[in-house]
């Protein structure tokens, strides 16, 4: 239905011819009336009998076509007369008949799929999107799709998904035997030994800068009457041997050190598949950690990130987001134009999915039509179509009068010429 604006126009335009026609039809009438009683008075030439038939004939087919265009809305002037006000009576048969009219003849898959596969939309679309420009124009469409569509969610919604299905079910199982067999699996694929070559450089760094500190503690441990020079000296030589016995390690790597730090790992390893007090440690590791209210809050933190920079990505015309997105434009409607087995197989597809649409739901859009036309009220449903149609219709009322009074003219020519 129009906007209240232009149906307002709508009802001005349909007065304005309304009025033309009838007043058409009231012009024949009084050139007939006046015809008539001149004719009477015995006096009236002859042309005047033409003009009188003219009129005549042009009244009658005006009156005819006035009821005809009338009886489509409403009852003419206001009586019942069998067959008029045809579009309230019938306007459940209208909605039927006209959404059998769009499933047989705009709705069949077979019409569907044979124009589909005739548009040859698959070359169309990668033609079309092989152009720069174009490919831009969808990264830019696409990208306010997308940060439109975020700015839409619910935050609280999506912190509670990323509740549920992230933190909980990360929360759900045992933690232990899987960390246990991937620890398993990594040292089964030496991925272990940076982890003990770490811990290796880690003593070695805090060793060089704990003299100090060790010369300190012996000199705590010893006994009083030893003399200060000797403490320093044993001192001096426990960490000399600290040290020695780290770089030992780090330059050998099949030290003794560093195959009890990988007996541990294995060990661990075992542990977390296998002891129940390992497993049971790591459980309440778990339980500290997912109760924590860092990762309770971790939702709100998490969608309120990935929102931001998502919906900064897809807005910002130089992101890699958009860059790439005009990139895989362009590169896949280069490859529909240069491949033609993936245009078949699109085409393929495409018309597959069509006929698949129009032999199952078919029926679905149909019967909107019929469905919104029984919902209608009658008299503003007549109202409304005459509002959209009514202008034209005027146009048969005013033809009517002049093909009438053509054909009446005609008639009466013929009669006298043959009488």
């Amino acid at each position: 239905m129009p906007a209240p604006q232009d149906e307002v126009e709508r009802r001005r335009a349909l007065r304005q011819h309304r009025a033309f026609a009838s007043g058409l039809l009231v012009l024949a009438a009084v050139i007939f009336i006046a015809c008539s009683a001149w004719q009477s008075q015995g006096e009236a030439p002859g042309w005047v009998g033409y003009v009188r038939a003219a009129a005549e004939a042009g009244m009658i087919g005006g009156i005819a076509d006035w009821f005809a265009v009338t009886a489509l809305f409403r009852h003419p002037l206001g009586i019942p007369i069998p067959h008029t006000a045809l579009l309230p009576k019938k306007k459940d048969q209208l909605g039927t008949a006209l959404s059998g009219f769009v499933g047989e003849n705009f709705l069949n898959a077979q019409l569907i799929t044979e124009k589909v596969a005739g548009a040859n939309i698959p070359q169309r679309v990668g033609q079309w999107l092989a152009e720069p420009d174009n490919a831009a124009l969808v990264s830019r469409e696409a990208g306010k799709l997308t940060a439109n569509a975020v700015r839409a969610i619910d935050p609280a919604d999506a912190e509670a998904l990323i509740k549920t299905q992230i933190i909980d079910k990360a929360a759900e199982p045992l933690w232990g035997p899987p960390a246990g067999r991937m620890l398993e699996q990594l040292i089964a694929d030496g991925k272990t030994e940076p982890a003990v070559e770490a811990v290796i450089g880690w003593a070695r760094t805090k060793v060089y800068g704990m003299e100090e500190t060790v010369v300190t503690l012996i000199d705590d441990r010893m006994p009083g009457w030893a003399p200060k020079f000797a403490k320093s000296l044993v001192g001096e030589r426990v960490y000399k041997e600290v040290v020695e016995f780290i770089e030992d390690v780090d330059r050998d790597p099949d030290h003794e050190a560093r195959h009890a730090l990988r007996r541990f790992i294995s060990q661990l390893a075992e542990d977390l598949q296998h002891d129940e007090v390992m497993i049971e440690r790591v459980e309440s590791l778990k339980a500290d950690v997912m109760g924590s209210d860092a990762v309770q809050g971790a939702a709100a933190d998490v969608w309120a990130a990935f929102s931001r920079n998502l919906i900064a990505a897809a807005t910002d015309e130089n992101s890699v987001l958009r860059v790439k997105a005009a990139e895989l434009c362009v590169t896949w409607g280069t490859r529909v134009q240069e491949d033609p087995t993936l245009r078949d197989e699109l085409n393929r597809r495409l018309t597959g999915v069509v006929s698949f649409l129009a032999d199952n739901y078919s029926g679905e859009v149909t019967a909107i039509i019929s469905e919104t036309v029984e919902r209608w009220d009658a008299e503003e449903a007549s109202d409304k179509i005459e509002l959209m149609v009514g202008k034209d219709l005027q146009y048969i009322r005013v033809n009517g009068t002049l093909v009438g009074a053509l054909a009446g003219l005609a008639i009466y020519t013929v009669s006298q010429a043959l009488f």
